[in-house]
């Protein structure tokens, strides 16, 4: 029995935890991966977009050798935060059923049985990708998440998108010798990219170095080429490999298990209190950038890092009457 279950172990539920420790609640994070899963499974050279400063979570500065950290920065950060604070996580322990009786939640793993007071779900959006639905996109060619450009060495890449990934992506893999092509749904590229990065690739693209195509989608993929669509005619393009960096979305599956609400049905942005960030179910919290729904490009670890506080405070002033 826990005062609080904090489920998922990235910024925002470490932060929970943080807070629970500092005021002496019974609790426990569930982790269905590694700590800070989302951030381990970026790039391996990805800088933020924020500053260390911003990024800082329980009175402990964030070091890094520049402005922007790098994810590798990051990890330590977060492995030095559960450290001090002996934080309580069980890792690779997905939750696979959430149950409210008699006022507790009673929660299922793989390996237990947990029961809480209070339960916050801090899942993100980073394990669920947009999927481009179209033939071929199951060929293990297509990858929906980058990791580093070796494999990619002298390889024909398409990469689909025309955001902050997309634009890394095709950038690094050219920089490392690999045949880029883009694949941008919109007119232009998203013109909130990076501002070192975004000069870069209009550059790359202006001169031909990596060629671009807008107002494109993709048809069909087979295992030696690609169909696109522009301006409503097909173009064949040989490929190797496909990056499609077309974004995240949540995993609504807990949310719709203990029936919270949505404020915003077409975003399908959960219903919570801002105060409190309690949902329509007492004793279920949403904390972090699941806030923002569909809406990816809303909530940053930087912009939620009252989240802990505001429920932490919250399960007190209720527990206190």
């Amino acid at each position: 029995m826990y005062d609080l279950v904090i489920i998922g172990a990235g910024p925002t539920g470490i932060n929970c935890g943080i807070e629970a420790t500092k005021n002496k609640l019974s609790y426990c994070i569930l982790e269905k991966g590694v700590l800070a899963n989302s951030i381990y499974h970026f790039p391996t050279n990805m800088t933020f977009f924020s500053t260390s400063k911003n990024l800082e979570i329980g009175d402990i500065p964030f070091i890094s050798h520049s402005d922007k950290p790098t994810r590798k920065e990051a990890l330590e950060y977060y492995r030095r935060l559960v450290e001090y604070y002996h934080l309580q996580i069980k890792f690779q322990q997905s939750v696979i059923q959430i149950d409210r009786i008699d006022n507790l939640f009673h929660i299922t793993t793989f390996k237990e049985n947990i029961k809480a007071k209070n339960i916050v779900l801090a899942t993100g959006f980073y394990d669920s990708p947009r999927l481009l639905n179209v033939p071929g996109e199951n060929l293990p060619k297509v990858k929906h998440y980058y990791d580093d450009p070796h494999p990619y060495i002298g390889m024909k890449v398409i990469v689909v998108g025309g955001a902050n990934s997309a634009c890394d992506v095709a950038l690094e893999t050219w920089n490392h010798g690999a045949d880029v092509t883009m694949i941008v749904r919109r007119p232009a590229l998203y013109q909130k990219v990076k501002y070192w990065i975004l000069p870069n690739i209009q550059n790359r693209i202006k001169e031909g170095s990596i060629k671009a195509y807008f107002n494109t989608v993709i048809h069909s993929i087979t295992a030696d080429n690609v169909t696109i669509i522009q301006s409503g005619n097909k173009v064949k393009l040989e490929n190797d490999y496909v990056l499609a960096m077309t974004g995240y979305k949540p995993d609504y599956t807990l949310i719709d298990q203990l029936g919270i609400n949505y404020s915003n049905s077409a975003d399908k942005i959960p219903s919570f209190d801002e105060a409190s960030l309690e949902t329509n179910i007492r004793g279920a919290y949403i904390a972090g950038v699941i806030n923002g729904g569909m809406k990816t490009s809303s909530l940053f670890i930087e912009n939620t890092r009252d989240h802990a506080t505001k429920i932490v405070s919250h399960i007190l002033a209720i527990s206190a009457k």
